[in-house]
């Protein structure tokens, strides 16, 4: 298990998780996602309402819980790398605004250049 965050984890390229992960958020963001929640949802009041045994009833809270936890794991992964890409490309920002400032070197710019698309590379 790693501890660092997936954008300081250094490395060519994405991990597979990281593009699984980016997948998954496009797929969960559809409408087509949004209507199978729908339908997971009228499953469980449908089961509910047929009065369906215990068994039925345990299954159908499992399944809830787990595409909910799934759907967790997936937010808090997404939101941490574009948390992580905008404040990169704030503090290229912040540097090169102070290297104009100060006529100093360009490396912050050239900084700021690889911030712009840092979210695609990780």
């Amino acid at each position: 298990m790693a501890t660092e965050h997936p954008a300081e984890r250094g490395g060519t390229g994405r991990d597979l998780f990281a593009a699984f992960s980016e997948r998954a958020s496009n797929v969960t963001s559809s409408p087509l996602f949004s209507a199978l929640c729908v339908l997971l949802v009228l499953g469980m009041v449908a089961i509910h309402l047929a009065h369906l045994p215990l068994p039925w009833l345990i299954f159908a809270g499992d399944v809830t819980a787990a595409v909910n936890l799934l759907l967790l794991a997936l937010l808090t992964n997404t939101e941490r790398r574009d948390a992580h890409a905008v404040q990169r490309k704030l503090d290229a920002i912040a540097a090169a605004m102070l290297e104009q400032r100060e006529g100093a070197s360009h490396t912050a710019a050239d900084e700021l250049r690889r911030a712009i698309r840092m979210e695609e590379k990780q």
